[in-house]
C-alpha cells in the first residue's frame, strides 16, 4: 500500500494523510447458472464460476470465500463443460450471420461523425456513480435508466481512429454495449428491489424486508430491451438449517418459513 501511494501519488502514508473513499468493484449477482453443472441458464454451451456466477452468498460480499468459490465451482464448470463437448455438435452459423456480426464490428469505423467510445464511457461512470451509487432513491435510479436510453443512442453512432490491429479505442467500442446493458441491469434491479440488504441500500426503503429474501430477481435481454421478473427461491433444507442460530435465521426469514422448518425436523 505504500508503494503504491507514493510510486501513484507520490505521497508517503507513513508521514502524510491519505484520502480513502469508497467505489464499487463487486456485483452483488451475476449469470444464472444449473446449481449442479454451472451451466448458464439460457445460453447453452456456456458454463459459469467464480465472481461471474451468482454465488454462494447472495447479497454479501465475502472476498474470504472467494478463492474456494472459484476453485469448488470451477471444477464443477470444467467437469461439465468437457461432458458437454464430448456430446455435442459443433453448431454452424450462417454467412449471413457471420457478415452481420462483421458489419457490427465494423462500424466504429466507418462512422462519419460519431463519439470517441472514451468519453462515452467516461460519461457512463460518472452517471452510474453519481446516481445507481451506493446510497440509492427512486427517483435517482428513474432517472439513470432515461439516461441510459441516451447512451443507446450515442452508442450507436462511436468512432474510431487508427487500424484494427491493437486498437484499445475499437476494443473499447465493441464493450461498451455490455457495459451499458450491465448497468441497465444493475439500475432495474436496483429499482424493483424496494427494500436494502447486503451492499444494496436503499435510502427510501432503509429496511431489511423477509419477504423480499424469498426472491432473486432475474433479467432477461431481447434486442434493445431488458424484461426482469421475480423467481422464487427455493426453501433452506433442514440439514442446512441446523447449521444456523434459530435467532440468526430470525433475521431473514418469515414465521411461515421457520415453523415450517420446525416441522420437518420433529
Amino acid at each position: 500500500m505504500w508503494h503504491q501511494f507514493k510510486e501513484l501519488a507520490d505521497v508517503d502514508i507513513t508521514q502524510e494523510s491519505m484520502e480513502v473513499g469508497p467505489t464499487c468493484h463487486y456485483v452483488m449477482g451475476g449469470i444464472e447458472v444449473d446449481a449442479d453443472t454451472q451451466a448458464a441458464i439460457g445460453a447453452r454451451g456456456l458454463f459459469a464460476a467464480g465472481e461471474v456466477g451468482g454465488g454462494l452468498h447472495g447479497s454479501n460480499r465475502l472476498g474470504g470465500n472467494s478463492l474456494s468459490d472459484l476453485l469448488v465451482f470451477g471444477r464443477r464448470a470444467g467437469l461439465y463443460a468437457a461432458e458437454f463437448v464430448d456430446t455435442v455438435q459443433a453448431p454452424t452459423v450462417s454467412d449471413a450471420d457471420l457478415q452481420e456480426a462483421i458489419d457490427w464490428a465494423l462500424a466504429p469505423f466507418t462512422n462519419e461523425d460519431g463519439e470517441s467510445p472514451y468519453a462515452i464511457q467516461a460519461d457512463l461512470q460518472d452517471m452510474m456513480n453519481s446516481l445507481v451509487g451506493i446510497i440509492r432513491t427512486k427517483s435517482e435510479i428513474v432517472e439513470a435508466l432515461a439516461k441510459i436510453e441516451e447512451f443507446k443512442v450515442r452508442m450507436a453512432n462511436m468512432k474510431v481512429m487508427g487500424g484494427r490491429g491493437y486498437n484499445p479505442g475499437w476494443h473499447l467500442a465493441l464493450d461498451l454495449p455490455k457495459q451499458l446493458l450491465v448497468s441497465q441491469c444493475v439500475a432495474l434491479s436496483a429499482l424493483t428491489r424496494e427494500e436494502s440488504r447486503g451492499g444494496h441500500t436503499r435510502e427510501d426503503f432503509p429496511g431489511m424486508d423477509v419477504e423480499w429474501r424469498k426472491f432473486n430477481l432475474i433479467l432477461r435481454a431481447e434486442g434493445q430491451n431488458v424484461e426482469i421478473f421475480k423467481q422464487l427461491l427455493p426453501m433452506m433444507t433442514p440439514e442446512l438449517a441446523a447449521l444456523f442460530d434459530d435467532g440468526e435465521l430470525s433475521k431473514y426469514m418469515t414465521e411461515e418459513e421457520l415453523n415450517s422448518l420446525v416441522q420437518r425436523t420433529s
